[in-house]
């Protein structure tokens, strides 16, 4: 089978980028050929050591395009617009660029599915341009996030999206909200996940816990909680921590992440955008891994983190009661969410409790890591062995198969 897989962003920096070079991995593996067309900025090297160069396509922003790519978040790991921001002559130039590149794909490919990621523009002019190619599409709930914020241009992304064969949500929670807000039968929606590299992320002999070693791994940014954590954990003297803070981000968030970083002083080692490999090693050599965020489709740093024998203090986000269900773990610690006045800002009256409540919880795993460095596997085995890639890619496949 011929796929030609469709990211509107760059390949690499974030979980969508992450999804896509798997999918592509297992989908190779299985014997199916794969084209990619991407967007790429200036600074991003186009070679990918998981896809030859010749089936590779790439929308260049700031070249092809006039204006730095947009992202599907609002705060990008490199530099970024906003969808907002952009004005209809910026989206008709967006559309223009993606559909000259698309059109030579699909010319030269001759794909047999189109599998596109988020349910937004790129998808839904791709549905218009090739109606009678199958094609799937994965949500990654920034989407959804951004069909929330940018209601003038949810008709522009309703008029294909809801045309697409199949779409892939990565939870039973984000089919129903996608069913809603687009007005997809639900019968069209099925619900594959997301995984973890279960051949990158993998239990190893922690570190003796004097400091605990805790990592963060994620966008420096408001949205992902990280001013939060930052100040909760100035309030833990003891026991004695060292935070890895891993991710990049752009513009005044990630610099006021970085202001409140240096307050820690030498508690804090900074690494800036890394690749898996490289958060994989760090993960080994970490007893606790925080995720403080407000919002998340389905969060494979926790499935990354469990599965390299983390604990775990987390938001309590849907996707994350997708993976753990109803079972409580004493190595992972839920923190309420505090009133949201948008999807990612807490009312300024809820961010002192929220502080407290996730400086206890990340005090709670910092002491059971003093105690006893290494977690139980017995318990979450069945979890972590349900979120491999290669299950994933057995659900996606078995999809592509009905199509015809």
């Amino acid at each position: 089978m011929r796929i030609l897989n469709i990211l509107s962003q760059r390949p690499d920096s974030t979980g969508s980028g992450v999804f896509i070079e798997a999918m592509i991995r297992q989908s190779t593996d299985c014997g199916h050929e794969n084209y990619l067309i991407a967007g790429l900025t200036p600074t991003c090297t186009a070679q990918r050591d998981w896809i030859a160069d010749e089936f590779t396509s790439f929308v260049r922003f700031e070249d092809d395009v006039s204006f730095t790519i947009p992202g599907m978040s609002d705060v990008m790991p490199y530099d970024s617009s906003r969808f907002c921001d952009l004005s209809p002559e910026n989206i008709d130039e967006y559309e223009a660029a993606f559909s000259k590149v698309i059109s030579k794909a699909v010319a030269e490919f001759k794909p047999d599915v189109i599998h596109s990621n988020h349910l937004w523009l790129v998808s839904s002019l791709t549905r218009q341009l090739f109606p009678e190619i199958k094609m799937v599409t994965t949500c990654m709930g920034s989407d959804l996030r951004q069909f929330g914020n940018c209601k003038h241009l949810q008709s522009r992304v309703l008029e294909g999206c809801r045309g697409i064969d199949t779409v892939f949500a990565l939870s039973e929670i984000q089919k129903n909200e996608i069913s809603e807000l687009y007005g997809i039968n639900s019968e069209k929606i099925e619900v594959i996940g997301a995984g973890y590299n279960d051949e990158l992320f993998t239990k190893s002999v922690k570190p003796d816990p004097d400091p605990v070693q805790i990592v963060y791994a994620g966008k420096l940014s408001n949205a992902k909680g990280v001013p939060w954590m930052l100040r909760a954990l100035a309030e833990i003297d003891s026991p004695n921590w060292k935070l890895h803070l891993l991710g990049g981000g752009a513009g005044q968030e990630k610099e006021n992440c970085l202001q409140l970083a240096s307050k820690l002083g030498d508690r804090v080692e900074i690494y800036g955008a890394v690749p898996q490999k490289r958060l994989a090693e760090v993960m080994k050599l970490s007893h606790v891994m925080i995720l403080p965020s407000f919002f998340e489709g389905l969060p494979l740093v926790v499935l990354e983190a469990l599965a390299s024998g983390c604990r775990v203090v987390v938001t309590e986000l849907p996707g994350v009661e997708e993976i753990l269900g109803d079972a409580e773990y004493d190595s992972v610690s839920l923190v309420e969410l505090p009133r949201l006045c948008n999807i990612d800002t807490p009312y300024k009256e809820d961010e002192s409790a929220f502080i407290q409540n996730l400086s206890c919880a990340i005090e709670e795993q910092i002491c059971r890591a003093g105690n006893e460095s290494e977690i139980s596997f017995i318990e979450l085995q069945n979890v972590i062995d349900s979120f491999t890639w290669k299950t994933v890619f057995t659900k996606a496949d078995s999809v592509y198969k009905k199509l015809f």
